[in-house]
């Protein structure tokens, strides 16, 4: 797809595209455990039947398929969210996204079958990226290089781990490759859709260029929101000779799309006859989607690092662009409220209190002593690592367990 003569005015069916995928990556937070007193915290609440029914996504026309885990080796705050308690889940891994794919019915409305990756990011400001350790490592073939911090993310894993006994990357690649041979075998056109906020967002496109790599005729699409650069010219390149298609989302006043390489970044290849190819600095990749805090009347003016970059702020400013050059549009679809969902950004006229989503009680219920206690996760909801091997039925499956899918 090619979405220069698309996105300024942006085209009413494209800005519905880009809404449902980035709400796709907002299920990766609304279905966090953040709770550090929970012995779970940094899963997933739900299991991948229940997901898109709890986060309001049961009509998006796909179905979960798998849930992905990651770690990392190197010390990365915040990213790795940890129970303060002793016996928890798992003490290496968080829950990072999942797969997905279109139903019968939403296939035949986008004209093949699409498979999502989504990968959670985190909604903290700037600052943790600055704790990245700021070199390049290779990847793939030739010059192309990316952060460090995020490859390793992506590529993280241990024996001695529950959930990482491979890799992020090789979870999600054996699934992709799955879900590909699965759907061309019964001669239907597939299509992979990537797509992240903030650190999700990089780690959607390392997974864009293995999935290109892997399967070089899959059409590849990423879709990011508030992503920061990832790797060199080299690597924004050698996405571009793969054939992968990005846009990317972006707030101009978002911090986090700058980082890393404030100052040595991809303007400085103006100057390559004089300063030759520049290796070692960051670059974007793709199509640009910028978006501006000032074109709503609904958000508030004043300085919110957090509140430019939460997805929901992104996501609002999406469904209300038309153009450059045209005010914020007064037939707006979603609701406003979903803004202050997690940070303080709404206009105190429209009184929608800041960070109101949450569970209720913070999780706490009474028990049948009348006493406020943390409950008990149902069984099905407990993350296994037994449960996620060969989550997608096989070719051979009993065809009621497909039927979520063809229906």
């Amino acid at each position: 797809m090619d979405w220069e003569d698309l996105l300024d005015p942006l085209h009413p069916l494209l800005r519905r595209e880009i809404v449902k995928y980035g709400e796709f990556a907002q299920a990766t937070y609304d279905a966090f455990d953040f709770d550090s007193f929970s012995e779970y915290c940094g899963s997933c609440r739900y299991n991948r039947n229940k997901l898109f029914e709890k986060v309001g996504l049961e009509g998006s026309g796909y179905v979960v398929t798998k849930y992905i885990y990651a770690m990392s080796h190197i010390e990365m705050p915040q990213w790795l969210e940890k129970s303060h308690l002793l016996d928890t889940w798992s003490k290496d891994s968080n829950w990072m996204g999942y797969v997905a794919v279109s139903d019968d019915l939403e296939t035949r409305r986008i004209g093949r079958r699409d498979i999502v990756v989504a990968w959670r990011g985190t909604v903290s400001p700037a600052e943790w990226y600055e704790d990245f350790q700021r070199e390049m490592e290779p990847i793939g073939a030739g010059d192309a290089k990316v952060e460090h911090g995020f490859l390793s993310i992506y590529t993280s894993k241990s024996k001695s781990t529950r959930y990482n006994k491979s890799s992020a990357a090789e979870q999600v690649m054996e699934e992709v490759k799955k879900l590909v041979e699965f759907y061309r075998g019964r001669g239907e056109e597939v299509s992979l859709t990537i797509t992240g906020h903030s650190l999700g967002g990089a780690l959607a496109l390392l997974n864009a260029h293995d999935a290109a790599v892997a399967i070089p005729d899959l059409p590849v699409t990423v879709i990011s929101f508030g992503a920061p650069r990832v790797g060199n010219i080299a690597f924004r390149d050698e996405l571009q000779r793969l054939g992968v298609k990005t846009l990317r989302v972006v707030v101009k006043q978002d911090l986090v799309p700058r980082m890393p390489g404030v100052v040595f970044n991809e303007t400085l290849q103006m100057f390559e006859e004089i300063t030759g190819t520049l290796e070692w600095i960051y670059t974007h990749v793709g199509v640009e989607l910028k978006l501006d805090i000032n074109s709503s009347p609904y958000l508030k003016r004043r300085f919110n690092p957090l509140g430019f970059h939460c997805p929901e702020t992104y996501l609002h400013l999406v469904d209300g662009f038309s153009s450059s050059s045209l005010t914020f549009r007064s037939d707006a679809r979603r609701d406003v409220a979903l803004v202050n969902k997690c940070c303080d950004m709404l206009v105190d006229e429209l009184r929608i209190p800041p960070s109101w989503y949450q569970l209720e009680n913070k999780g706490l219920v009474r028990n049948e002593h009348g006493r406020w206690v943390k409950p008990k996760r149902d069984p099905e909801d407990i993350p296994s690592p037994i449960g996620e091997e060969n989550a997608f039925p096989s070719p051979n499956s009993d065809p009621e367990k497909l039927s979520r899918i063809q229906h």
